[in-house]
């Protein structure tokens, strides 16, 4: 490997590789504090869980379209004017955000809060994963996990200061989220007049519709579903239902129907179809599965002991992912490997956390499951760039999307569906008599699945308040549920139920992405083995 491989092929290459890195820091940290004020958003405005699930998930959705705009527009616009869009929405998000302050406007403040943050994000990504792709051209997913540890320890950042700031210090929930902006001017200062090189793709002179070639539409349809299921959503409570679904169906179709045309119907690659599947889960039950579990911990032992698992396992995160070269180069996995053997610890440990009883069980259960989740997100993004070069930017801007807006659509609020559906039935079988007074007034749903009765967020939040002071002066946790009514024990177990199975059944997505995994190396093998690819190379469009 020529010295580039670690200096890269720009004079700049550290400085815009560190610019990177504080660009999806400040994201993390906006993502952790959110995920520890979940609870206060709860109590405060009456929220269901699959509300919030949809809250959470629109700081997903947005980024889809902030990325895939993105990684088409950015070697025409330029890097810095998407830097700079990016920087205006992340004030912005925070100013509608900082609107929330009843709860009859709390879930659109909040809700398109969220989206203008995820849309910044999604700039920002656009910008610096096909810039770490070109500018280190022979290390990938070393430098990817690199650029990408930078999520967790924005991670450890925003937890630990919802850690202190929200259980120690108590303070006002939007203080602690306004602190995202820091790193965000940070990263503003270390873009500004800086010069971006452009993709291989670009570089020899691809037009949009040969790039998009390998995309196609099979590719093309992942997305344009995805998009689909966007409008039918957000759309839905100004139409209706079923209007606001045909209409999603419509633009869905329309976009699709456009995909074909610039690539004059093009089929797309079959291996990036899975690929793009693939990363649909990822999203799903990194992202979707990160958003709750410091919420779902801090309930099944306390809220404090909660935000520090989170905190551990993003510093284990972090920690990792500078070891993707010395795991791929000495230990001698391949990305596809790699990728395998983070699914299947990812299944395991989602399993393991759903019975922990002690904070040192969780410990142990949630190192299993951070070591399983560390590499998917870079990883996919590096055997995406190393596959497919003609792609330029595209590809990994558009398999980012994907991720992001399947946790925004099904990874966030399917959790929080599940939370609804398991805890509610946990309730009515062991409060039969008092379920109608315990239930949330307003059903949970989510996609083709039936209507489902979560619990009631006032009087859960009420329940914890009184078993969290019990705790002060009880023995143990026995003698603190001992001070609870038969009703507020009813709703406290019942969440624990329902976390512990939500857990359970999210253990079923790292299960297929572990199936599709060994099919890609049995791919691999019969063609003579994973390798990057050149765009002159005809494998390109393997």
């Amino acid at each position: 490997m020529s010295n580039e491989g670690n200096t890269g092929v720009a004079p700049n290459a550290q400085r815009l590789l560190w610019a990177g890195f504080m660009a999806i820091l400040a994201a993390g940290v906006g993502f952790a504090i959110r995920g520890g004020i979940f609870d206060n958003w709860k109590a405060a405005f009456n929220f269901t869980d699959s509300q919030l699930g949809a809250i959470g998930g629109a700081g997903f959705s947005g980024f889809c379209f902030g990325i895939i705009v993105g990684g088409v527009l950015c070697d025409k616009i330029g890097y810095g004017k998407l830097v700079a869009t990016a920087f205006l929405l992340h004030v912005l998000s925070a100013v509608v955000t900082f609107g929330a302050s009843t709860p009859e406007n709390a879930y659109n403040m909040l809700y398109w809060g969220m989206f203008l943050f995820a849309l910044a994000n999604g700039c920002l990504e656009a910008v610096a994963n096909p810039l770490i792709a070109t500018i280190f051209p022979n290390n990938r997913t070393h430098y990817l996990n690199i650029l990408h540890a930078s999520w967790p320890a924005g991670l450890i950042l925003g937890g630990a200061l919802g850690w202190i700031l929200d259980d120690r210090m108590k303070l006002d929930w939007k203080l602690q989220l306004s602190l995202y902006l820091i790193p965000t001017v940070i990263y503003g200062v270390m873009f500004l007049g800086q010069s971006f090189p452009k993709s291989e793709a670009s570089q020899k002179g691809l037009k949009l519709g040969d790039m998009l070639k390998d995309v196609g539409l099979l590719g093309g349809l992942v997305v344009c579903f995805l998009v689909s299921m966007f409008f039918g959503d957000v759309l839905k409570p100004l139409l209706g239902e079923d209007t606001a679904k045909y209409i999603g169906y419509a633009v869905g179709g329309a976009l699709l129907m456009a995909v074909g045309v610039v690539t004059k119907f093009s089929m797309g690659s079959v291996l990036l179809f899975v690929l793009f599947i693939a990363h649909a889960m990822v999203g799903a039950v990194e992202l979707g599965t990160d958003g709750w579990i410091q919420n779902i911990t801090g309930n099944i032992l306390t809220s404090e002991q909660g935000k520090v698992l989170f905190v551990f396992t993003s510093a284990l995160m972090f920690a990792l992912r500078f070891c993707a070269d010395f795991i791929e180069k000495k230990i001698g996995l391949s990305p596809v490997a790699i990728l395998l053997v983070s699914a299947i610890l990812a299944c395991v440990g989602l399993n393991l956390t759903s019975g922990i009883n002690t904070f040192a069980g969780a410990l142990v259960a949630l190192t299993v499951y951070g070591i399983g989740k560390t590499f998917f997100w870079p990883t996919m993004l590096a055997v995406t760039s190393d596959r497919f070069p003609r792609t330029g930017a595209i590809a990994i801007s558009i398999m980012g999307g994907i991720g992001m807006m399947s946790a925004g659509l099904v990874g966030s609020p399917g959790l929080g569906y599940s939370k609804d559906r398991f805890s509610g039935e946990a309730l009515k079988a062991a409060a039969p008599a008092s379920f109608d007074e315990l239930k949330n007034a307003q059903p949970s749903k989510f996609l083709f699945f039936g209507d489902v009765f979560g619990l009631d967020g006032k009087k859960l939040g009420a329940a914890h308040e009184k078993l969290n002071e019990a705790r002060k002066t009880a023995a143990d946790s026995n003698a603190a549920l001992a001070t609870l009514s038969p009703d507020e024990k009813a709703l406290v177990e019942s969440s624990i139920t329902g976390d512990r199975k939500t857990l359970v059944a999210d253990s079923f997505i790292p299960a297929t992405m572990a199936v599709i995994y060994l099919a890609l190396m049995i791919y691999f093998k019969a063609i003579g083995g994973y390798k990057a690819v050149k765009i002159e190379d005809e494998k390109a469009a393997a």
